[in-house]
């Protein structure tokens, strides 16, 4: 049995439930001149409790029931990185509708909660970017257009505020056509170095389009740390996850979270390998 099917095997037996533009590639992105990328450009947006929790995302009050099982997954995913000296997450699935959004924005919600700790959010899904949505930002503009020059990396990113909680969020842009180009770019690779660099103090999560829907996660593996497989119970099978596999055999899979599972038992999250 491959080592993704036993980490699934181990979940549930947990309990593991909830949880445009045509590419110019070779262009780098434009980046503010100076050592620090935090300026007065990034601004502050207080977030919508009641917002958030039509959308699932819980993690931001730690009295809340969900949200206390991300902070577990949350304690397991840090000691994961910090074990390895990593700072880039990849949260993926094998398919749509398993939950990986909601999955990305709790667990960095749960982390921006640690007063010792900080943390940026990236929406790298360049089919269906969410993250501004779910945590209603209201941002119409992202990476894409710091990846084609139309603005820079620190006018982009927006610090979410909520209770006594801050994270920084890079939201998404559709991109019509080409985005595994765009994956795979000079320039992406320029703005994920700048980010290594100027956030270099934070875990940087970054939410993935579906692993088996293209090729856009596979361009840009190499350039994550870790990966977090979020799978779906009816909507992702064994033979969708041997196919993750085959993709992440170079790659640690911090954790296999589980969503949409009906048992009951005192967790959702699930054992990486």
């Amino acid at each position: 049995m491959d080592s993704i099917r036993q980490a699934v095997n181990r979940a549930r037996s947990v309990d593991n439930t909830s949880a445009e533009q045509g590419p110019a590639p070779s262009i780098s992105p434009k980046l503010p001149a100076g050592p620090a990328i935090l300026d007065s450009q990034i601004r502050d947006l207080e977030l919508n409790p009641a917002h958030l929790e039509a959308n699932r995302i819980v993690a931001h009050e730690s009295a809340d029931a969900g949200g206390r099982y991300y902070d577990m997954l949350r304690t397991q995913v840090l000691h994961v990185m910090d074990k390895g000296g990593w700072q880039f997450l990849a949260v993926t699935s094998a398919t749509a509708g398993c939950g990986k959004t909601v999955t990305a924005c709790n667990l960095a919600l749960s982390i921006a909660r640690l007063t010792e700790r900080s943390v940026l959010l990236v929406d790298l899904d360049m089919h269906k970017p969410k993250v501004a949505e779910y945590l209603g930002i209201g941002r119409k503009e992202g990476l894409l257009s710091v990846l084609d020059r139309r603005a820079s990396l620190s006018s982009r990113i927006v610090q979410a505020c909520i209770d006594k909680s801050k994270l920084l969020v890079l939201p998404g842009e559709a991109c019509n056509s080409g985005s595994s180009e765009w994956m795979a770019s000079q320039a992406m690779g320029t703005v994920l170095q700048a980010i290594k660099r100027e956030f270099r103090s934070r875990i940087v999560i970054f939410d993935m389009p579906p692993m088996l829907l293209g090729d856009d996660v596979i361009s840009v593996l190499p350039r994550m740390d870790a990966v977090l497989l979020v799978a779906g119970v009816g909507s992702t099978s064994v033979s969708d996850l041997k196919q993750c596999q085959k993709h992440l055999q170079e790659k640690p899979v911090a954790r296999v979270v589980i969503n949409k599972s009906t048992d009951k038992a005192d967790g959702y999250y699930g054992y990486g390998y």
